[in-house]
């Protein structure tokens, strides 16, 4: 990233951190969990020990991080190397993605940045400019894409509540700052299980190896008996709720299943387990000693806070997370695709000088869409 670019950006964090202390707060059990951060144009510094809520709010103002990171484990020796850190236990994080949920919306504000010349157009599989297919991808998510992000969190918490007795309040929602969703759940039976157990954990959550005779189906002289009921937990009540659709259907489609045969309700299986199944990222759940971005802290990918969400229905990213201020800067901006921050559009623009607000410049610049004029 240019020095102009990198200049603008921490003053612009600078200021925020500076304004929202209030934001950024260490977890608990904080003497117990590794915490680390990343500088523009610089690689991670993990494996730190932090106190309390002063000592990381100078580790903020010292550094200026593009980005901020605490471990979801607690460790005996957070600050060692990790095979010396003596891991105890670890809370289960989830993240749910916009870029995991194959969304049709998503090429329509989906830009291609050429490796080899720089040059940025809508999405396409070749530099338009010098044929080069050597491109990065940037999203703009959309309201679609936030939409959908939150009807996973909705899914995967009706699953970790009505499945897995998992308490309500032990669960709780953050704005990634950027496409979509972190779940925290904390104080669960789960603590204490490893990466083999997660990964168990999330096949059940995802819905994954569902065969059918789980759900009544066999290949030879099946028993309609055996069909999955309603008033049942777990995958084969899900499965009833979702292919039925009412107790008065019920017995009809069971005939018409019987009828179709194995084969067809293999298809039906995989029909339905989007729709059952919560897309996640599962490499993050399995993984017991990953560091995550730190709540209250800015995203670089966006210049976006992860943010606590009260009310996840009515949450709105790029107004209760757009935390920049609205100082004038001019930048030269190459963004192909309007974008909506703070309830005002920007953009289209094609390589152009424009004077906007910092927390619009910020979020093109992070998106290494716009550069400083």
């Amino acid at each position: 990233m240019k020095e102009t670019n990198v200049k603008f950006l921490e003053d612009s964090f600078k200021k925020y951190y500076f304004d929202h202390s209030d934001l950024i707060h260490v977890p608990e059990r904080t003497s117990e969990r590794e915490f680390g951060y990343q500088k523009f144009n610089s690689g991670m510094n993990r494996h730190i020990s932090i106190k309390d809520d002063n000592a990381l709010h100078l580790l903020f103002m010292q550094n200026i991080p593009s980005d901020v990171y605490c471990s979801n484990a607690y460790y005996s020796f957070p600050d060692l190397q990790m095979n010396e850190k003596d891991w105890k236990e670890a809370d289960l994080i989830f993240d749910i993605d916009a870029k995991d949920l194959n969304l049709s919306c998503r090429k329509n504000h989906t830009v291609s940045i050429c490796n080899e010349c720089n040059d940025v157009s809508k999405n396409s599989d070749h530099c338009l400019k010098c044929k080069s297919i050597k491109l990065e991808k940037k999203s703009l998510p959309c309201k679609n894409c936030i939409d959908s992000s939150k009807n996973e969190v909705l899914k995967l918490s009706e699953i970790l509540i009505n499945d897995l007795a998992i308490s309500k309040n032990d669960i709780h929602v953050y704005f990634s700052g950027n496409e979509g969703f972190h779940v925290y759940v904390y104080n669960s039976q789960f603590q204490q299980i490893g990466s083999r157990e997660r990964s168990e954990l999330v096949d059940y959550i995802m819905f994954n190896g569902a065969i059918p005779e789980t759900f009544g189906m066999k290949k030879f002289k099946p028993n309609r008996s055996s069909f999955s009921d309603f008033n049942e937990y777990g995958w084969r009540g899900r499965f009833s709720k979702q292919v039925f659709g009412s107790k008065s259907k019920r017995s009809k489609i069971i005939s018409e299943l019987l009828t179709n045969g194995y084969s067809s309700f293999q298809k039906t299986l995989e029909d339905v387990s989007e729709k059952i199944g919560t897309k996640i990222d599962p490499n993050v759940t399995m993984d017991i000693h990953r560091i995550f971005r730190l709540p209250g802290s800015i995203n670089s990918k966006s210049g976006l806070t992860k943010l606590y969400c009260k009310d996840l229905t009515k949450f709105d990213p790029y107004v209760e997370a757009s935390f920049l201020n609205d100082n004038s800067v001019e930048v030269i901006a190459n963004c192909p695709i309007e974008f909506k921050l703070k309830n005002k559009k920007f953009g289209p623009y094609i390589n152009e000088k424009v004077t906007i607000p910092t927390f619009a410049a910020a979020y093109m610049i992070c998106k290494k869409l716009a550069t400083i004029a």
